[in-house]
């Protein structure tokens, strides 16, 4: 059993944010954090006070985190990015809404007092005479993972234990953000005085400017002379916020947020469902109508679908059913629509399902196909356009500027080239498409084919191809290749309009109409020439991608999961490697190519290099990232393992992003999930001139000053599949549309009773489906016993802490 937070997050605009720059616009980008970690870092969108992202982020997180924040900065090359304001959103308030929040939310202005992190270990206890309690005191041990408030990247932190209007103060630690003191105070408790709380607040020591504040503990005291004594760690709190003068002022963004708490149970509670689900799709092929799955197309909801589809797609690549699935919907589709014009144009539970399966099955095959052509755009920034209202003439040698139709020729060109390359790595890629997607294909080419056998209807086949390859795959990508991991950044303006008209001309071929191609926009006229070429081409294409073999489909399951299923990273990284915690050289980092396969991390000098050197990944420890004054770098990261001799050894790598760094981060926390010998804390700084730089203790054997933070990670469309947490999720939704489907199931009682005159075959759908209900029922009643046993488990542990 295991129990996991999912965090959808959506960050798709702003609007009316202040201008920040002096051409009287803004750069903005967001920044999200996790409590006080961050870990994710938006595209900035050039010269906009109304920026549209629409990225999209899935992050598995431990049940512990409370808050997750939007930072919005204006990001400037020459100075430090100016912030704009924030949006703060709680953990009660994401539970409180489980079927999300979806809306604009007002930015505030970042209050320091506001901006808190971190914890502080305290032990209170309540002494007296006898059983009178006469004297309070609070000892202060240590803190960790404070705010940075100086410019070293550190704090210089002290305490200050206010009660009763009696001040003590602790020494101050400098140039850290992970301080020990072990220092005790005590005061005269007062009946007069029960009411008075215990603050205990953490600063940072300043010289010559006011201390900054870096959170407070408060305590009731009548609480405390109850229990006799409390210990443990505490969350920093921040002080009461204040009124803002800019509310309102700073713009808005709008955000789509869903946190789902799931508990995993083991796999054969889940067997049942699926294999009825196997079942229902397997009939099919016996020419017995799949109520079970035609049931779940007609309940699941707009507002689900794409969901719902991503968990049944994943269920059924682990099972190796995804192409009879597919066809299942395919039928279901195609029974529906008498209109072949509108042939999964429609957000249908189908059309969602083939989006997802390209997503996963599809994406190294996207990659190989547009990779270099949308790196070269990317890298030649060419201006061009089309649209006579929208061309920009530009100044060329002196004294010349170019006309209006020198513009537009230059683009044809460019954009020509440009197509004609795409166009050829398209029909080019028949030779390397994945065997399961081409057979997916000729389903649907071979159904479409049935279904509108018409010589009027002769060109539908190729269309319902080219709707799902082209219209939402392909053009897709080239319009926003950073949201399906081919670029890291959004592209600028330039290269984004360039990239725009690629996708509209992809879209014309792929709706395969000569005559009617450009009518809708008549300045594409100039590249009509290279679209009819194009158009002629593509069915040549399908035509070679729907011919498919079905006596290669040998080991499709076995090839699926190692293609879906690989965990698998690799790209060049600056790379330092230190034995036992030895003290880093002057500028160490060196660039090497480094590979995450499923047994090992290992890093060459270059990709191809014979020579390389690797770490184990059951060895590793730990993977954690570093301080910033380390290195004098945020984005640095340390692997923590043990060589084959016992001997600890430490490689930091330095990433270009924080992204980039998050990334890593992900993806060698899944690869190590299963790993037994791991820490529980760790050193985010090093060890140099003889001390932890981070806590400055002098001990190179010290076990850590911050615990280990290994739940933090975000899903990739190469992530390994997990039978046992789709089937959770299928079965969660399922259970929330139970009543709809027992309200359709009733329908289809009626309809299929004495269907086509053969009652017991009938009356086995209508067994299946109640075998359905009873499974659903059966999964229920074992979550319901779970939750029970864990809160008398829960409930006895706080018992035994009482008697303790």
């Amino acid at each position: 059993m295991a129990k996991r937070s999912t965090l959808f997050i959506r960050i798709v605009e702003g609007k009316n944010l202040p201008i920040k720059d002096i051409t009287g616009s803004s750069d903005p980008y967001c920044i999200v954090r996790i409590d006080n970690e961050a870990i994710i870092r938006t595209a900035t969108i050039w010269k906009t006070l109304s920026p549209f992202w629409g990225e999209e982020y899935n992050v598995h997180l431990p049940p512990s985190f409370h808050t997750m924040s939007f930072y919005v900065l204006d990001e400037d090359s020459l100075s430090r990015d100016d912030v704009i304001g924030k949006v703060s959103i709680s953990k009660e308030a994401l539970t409180a809404k489980p079927q999300g929040m979806d809306g604009w939310l007002n930015l505030t202005e970042i209050d320091p007092d506001e901006e808190v992190q971190g914890e502080i270990h305290l032990h209170i206890s309540v002494l007296g005479d006898g059983d009178v309690p006469t004297r309070l005191r609070c000892q202060v041990m240590e803190a960790r993972d404070l705010a940075k408030k100086d410019r070293n990247g550190a704090s210089d932190p002290f305490v200050r234990v206010r009660y009763n209007g009696k001040t003590f103060e602790s020494a101050v630690v400098k140039k850290t953000r992970y301080p020990r003191w072990n220092e005790s105070f005590e005061y005269e408790l007062e009946d007069a005085a029960a009411d008075s709380p215990l603050s205990v607040e953490v600063w940072d020591w300043d010289l010559v400017s006011r201390n900054d504040f870096l959170g407070k503990v408060l305590f009731n005291i009548n609480g405390l002379q109850s229990a006799q004594q409390e210990e443990g760690w505490f969350r920093l709190g921040p002080d009461k916020p204040k009124h803002s003068e800019h509310e309102g002022t700073l713009g808005s963004l709008r955000l789509q947020l869903r946190l789902r708490d799931d508990t995993v149970l083991p796999s054969s509670h889940y067997q049942p469902l699926t294999e009825l689900l196997c079942q229902s799709v397997d009939s099919h092929v016996n020419g017995n109508w799949p109520d079970l799955i035609m049931l779940i197309d007609e309940t699941t909801t707009a507002e689900s679908r794409q969901e719902v589809a991503n968990n049944l797609v994943k269920l059924f690549l682990g099972q190796g059913l995804v192409k009879k699935f597919l066809d299942v919907l395919f039928k279901l589709e195609l029974d529906k629509t008498t209109e072949p014009n509108t042939l999964f144009r429609s957000n249908s539970l189908a059309s969602k399902s083939m989006e997802s399966f390209l997503k996963v099955a599809g994406m190294q095959y996207l990659h190989r196909l547009l990779g270099p052509t949308i790196n070269r755009i990317f890298e030649e920034k060419k201006y061009v356009e089309l649209d006579p209202n929208k061309v920009e003439l530009r100044c060329t040698g002196l004294h010349r500027t170019q006309t209006e139709a020198d513009v537009i020729q230059q683009s044809t060109v460019h954009l020509q080239l440009y197509l004609s390359e795409l166009l050829n790595a398209i029909l080019q890629s028949a030779t390397y498409c994945p065997l399961v997607l081409c057979q997916v294909f000729q389903q649907l080419y071979q159904r479409v084919q049935t279904r509108f056998s018409d010589p009027e209807y002769r060109k539908v086949k190729f269309i319902a191809v080219t709707s799902f390859l082209c219209l939402r795959f392909i053009s897709p990508a080239i319009m926003s290749p950073k949201l399906f991991h081919l670029r890291e950044k959004h592209a600028d303006a330039r290269t984004s309009r360039t990239l725009l008209l690629l996708a509209k001309a992809i879209q014309m071929i792929a709706n395969l109409d000569t005559l009617a191609c450009c009518s809708k926009e008549p300045w594409m006229n100039p590249l009509q020439p290279t679209i009819q070429q194009g158009i002629a081409q593509l069915k040549d294409f399908i035509t070679r991608l729907v011919s498919c073999d079905e006596a290669e489909d040998l080991g499709l399951q076995a090839r699926m999961s190692l293609q879906c299923g690989k965990m698998e990273k690799e790209g060049y990284l600056l790379l330092h490697r230190t034995k036992d915690k030895c003290m880093p050289m002057t500028s160490p980092f060196k660039k090497y190519f480094v590979t995450l396969s499923r047994e090992t991390l290992s890093y060459a000098r270059t990709q191809h290099s014979k020579k390389s050197s690797f770490i184990s990944l059951p060895k590793i420890m730990a993977v954690e990232k570093v301080e910033e004054k380390s290195f004098g770098s945020a984005n640095v990261m340390q692997i923590i393992s043990c060589d084959a001799g016992g001997q600890m050894e430490t490689l930091y790598l330095d990433c270009k992003s924080v992204n980039e760094l998050n990334h890593w981060l992900s993806a060698l926390r899944k690869a190590c999930s299963h790993n037994t010998d791991t820490m529980s804390s760790y050193h985010p700084g090093v060890y140099k001139a003889d001390r932890w730089s981070c806590c400055h203790q002098k001990d190179k054997a010290d076990p850590g000053c911050d615990k280990t933070k290994d739940g933090v990670t975000l899903q990739e469309w190469y992530d390994p599949l997990d039978p046992d947490l789709e089937s959770q999720l299928i079965y969660r939704h399922l259970l929330g549309v139970q009543q709809v489907m027992k309200e359709k199931y009733l329908e289809l009682k009626k309809l299929h009773e004495n269907e086509e005159g053969e009652p017991e075959k009938g009356q086995r759908k209508i067994d299946g489906v109640m075998r359905f209900f009873s499974v659903l029922q059966d999964l229920h009643d074992s979550h319901v016993a779970v939750e029970e046993e864990e809160r008398s488990k829960n409930k006895n542990n706080f018992l035994l802490e009482l008697q303790t």
